[in-house]
């Protein structure tokens, strides 16, 4: 009777092993779902407290992007490169706005207001120095006009100096015949 108990305990121990990984799967999903759901809520709630942060903090507005389009107003030379005294109040000034928050607009709006319109280093898109983009563009189209205009005489012009050329390239019948004799001796 022994090996029959031996054996029905061996074969009760063999399902129950079977089963464990079942009920643990099946409780770690349940602790998974309530895992998933208490970081949604978390998620949710936390939420709106980094979303007002991220309004006030604008990650695309740092002091390089800014350097790159201000001028040093003392030594007329872009404020990334200038290592003056006065280009080093505009940092500054600069970092400031940063950390109040600002976007690019706002800071450049002013230090036009504290350091006057020489600060930028692109000229206003209004009177005149909508000229300075203006120019450049009636330029190139005039050149494009021109060009177009042009190009259809001087095509014309190419193909009559070409039709006098072969027309004076015909040969005379004693040219003709001693080239026909010189290239039969070559053959």
């Amino acid at each position: 009777m022994r090996v029959v108990g031996a054996r029905r305990k061996s074969a009760d121990l063999r399902s129950r092993a079977r089963r464990r990984p079942r009920d643990l799967c099946s409780r770690a999903r349940h602790r998974r779902g309530g895992a998933g759901l208490l970081g949604a809520l978390t998620a949710l709630a936390v939420l709106p407290g980094v979303s007002q942060a991220a309004a006030h903090m604008n990650p695309a507005v740092s002091l390089p992007v800014i350097e790159r389009q201000a001028m040093c107003v003392t030594c007329k030379v872009a404020l990334n490169e200038s290592q003056s005294p006065q280009a080093n109040l505009e940092r500054a000034y600069i970092k400031g706005l940063i950390d109040q928050g600002r976007d690019e607009a706002e800071i450049k709006r002013s230090l036009v207001a504290q350091f006057g319109p020489t600060v930028l280093a692109l000229p206003s898109a209004h009177g005149f120095g909508l000229a300075v983009y203006l120019v450049p563009l009636a330029v190139v189209l005039a050149l494009l006009t021109t060009v177009l205009l042009l190009l259809p005489r001087w095509r014309a012009r190419a193909r009559t100096r070409a039709a006098a050329l072969t027309g004076a390239a015909t040969l005379s019948p004693a040219d003709a015949a001693r080239l026909e004799s010189d290239l039969a001796r070559f053959d």
